[in-house]
């Protein structure tokens, strides 16, 4: 109970959300995993796209076929932890704009298959607004990066564990808290502050036992982040899509160009041109 002290009933209510939520159109029932070729002005990167994430494989597909990723930038690098493309207001921007809002008119239903598909060395994931305004982690409709991230030794991936179980009891007491609104807002405004607290203790709980019975890092997991990296504390947040199959040395390349105070490469590096090889 100590480490959800902090939770509330404070200025309860519901998220909403900005986001067009507009689906794509392009999908298919297979799950048929498709290679995607990036040439890059760094060099080429090859990705497998997942068949089990089919709403992001047809869409980026889609997207390549149209050419919509080719002249646009790598407009967003952080050394160890990851590089972000996919907007297209990157392709003739100046030195200096502001880059990463630019888009098609939809997003995509989150595809989040976790923990088979996770955040490890080489991850191709979608890119997408915040919780706060889209509580459904729908992704952007274009926008992706690729993990580099680090490697964690076991001590530092215990410790990890423990503190994503407890953001895990954060995000389920949120859940049930605007589940609960009606009920709160009436024993708040009938000052019933005993209730009040009986009640946050029987979420608390919940959330509690609901978290405990997620797994906690799969020996998959584990054997990544320890060896090769990765950025674990972005798992079963964003849909992770596909992997770098060919070309991580580009990527590397990549995270370790010089940015300015918006993490865009000083010097553009571009996709040449996307090309779906089968």
């Amino acid at each position: 109970m100590a480490a959800v002290a902090a939770l509330s009933f404070v200025a309860c209510g519901s998220k909403t959300s900005t986001t067009n939520n507009q689906d794509s159109d392009t999908m298919t029932n297979d799950s048929t995993n498709v290679t995607v070729n990036l040439e890059t002005s760094a060099g080429n990167i090859s990705v497998l796209l997942y068949g089990d994430t089919p709403a992001h494989r047809d869409n980026f597909v889609k997207l390549v076929n149209e050419g919509y990723y080719d002249g646009t930038l790598f407009h967003r690098v952080i050394k160890d932890f990851m590089i972000q493309a996919g907007d297209p207001d990157s392709r003739e921007a100046p030195k200096g704009k502001m880059l990463g809002m630019g888009g098609p008119d939809y997003t995509l239903p989150a595809e989040i298959v976790y923990p088979a598909h996770f955040h490890k060395r080489g991850a191709l994931a979608a890119a997408r607004q915040g919780d706060q305004v889209n509580p459904e982690r729908r992704s952007s409709g274009s926008q992706f990066y690729i993990v580099t991230g680090q490697v964690y030794n076991g001590s530092t991936l215990n410790q990890l564990e423990k503190s994503l179980r407890v953001g895990r009891i954060n995000e389920i007491f949120q859940r049930l808290r605007a589940e609960n609104r009606d009920q709160i807002m009436a024993m708040s405004r009938a000052k019933d502050t005993e209730g009040l607290n009986a009640l946050r203790d029987q979420l608390v709980a919940a959330a509690e036992a609901e978290a405990d019975r997620a797994p906690g890092l799969t020996a998959a997991q584990r054997e990544a982040y320890t060896t090769v990296g990765g950025t674990p504390h972005l798992d079963g947040q964003y849909t992770v899509f596909g992997e770098v199959i060919d070309g991580m040395d580009v990527v590397d390349a990549i995270q370790q160009a010089a940015t300015d105070r918006q993490d865009r490469p000083e010097d553009d590096i571009r996709i040449i041109k996307a090309t779906v090889v089968k």
